[in-house]
């Protein structure tokens, strides 16, 4: 297995403390941009889920599924974004490290609210077009698979070493 440390530098000398910073967040950004474009196909695709025609059959129950779905997704956005807005607004402000560690825990925050509106979403669409307990279990199955591949599996692979 390859090793998941950063490249060696090819200029001489240690990382400065403000370098390590830079590098951080701008791979920090990064990640966080593969999950802002789908968060933002979810988030948008709900948005327009109340006007179709359809939405009038669905139920009580999954009604309550779409605002979960909804503001989860609007949160997850938030998160996703934050890092970015807050950088320009404390651009050359000598806070990067700060910056850095926020927007890890947005990071967190927005992968815990983007599982919870993809699970949510997931079970109002299937409930909508099942019966029976497949929904659920599609949807637990769907959960239980966004903890393991986010949160779990690193979890413990920082754990172990």
């Amino acid at each position: 297995m390859a090793s998941e440390r950063p490249p060696a530098r090819s200029t001489s000398g240690p990382e400065s403390p403000a370098e390590r910073a830079d590098r951080n967040f701008v791979e920090l950004l990064q990640g966080l941009r593969v999950a802002v474009t789908g968060v933002q196909v979810l988030f948008a695709f709900l948005l327009t889920v109340p006007f179709s025609p359809g939405f009038a059959k669905v139920s009580q129950t999954d009604r309550w599924l779409y605002y979960v779905s909804l503001v989860a997704a609007a949160v997850a956005s938030m998160f996703f974004i934050a890092p970015g807005v807050q950088h320009r607004i404390l651009f050359r402000r000598g806070m990067k490290e700060t910056l850095v560690h926020r927007s890890n825990l947005y990071g967190w925050m927005g992968a815990l609210a983007l599982a919870v509106a993809m699970t949510a979403s997931t079970l109002l669409v299937l409930d909508y077009l099942f019966d029976g307990v497949l929904p659920t279990l599609t949807a637990v199955a769907t959960a239980l698979l966004a903890l393991w591949l986010w949160f779990v599996e690193p979890l413990l692979r920082r754990l172990s070493g």
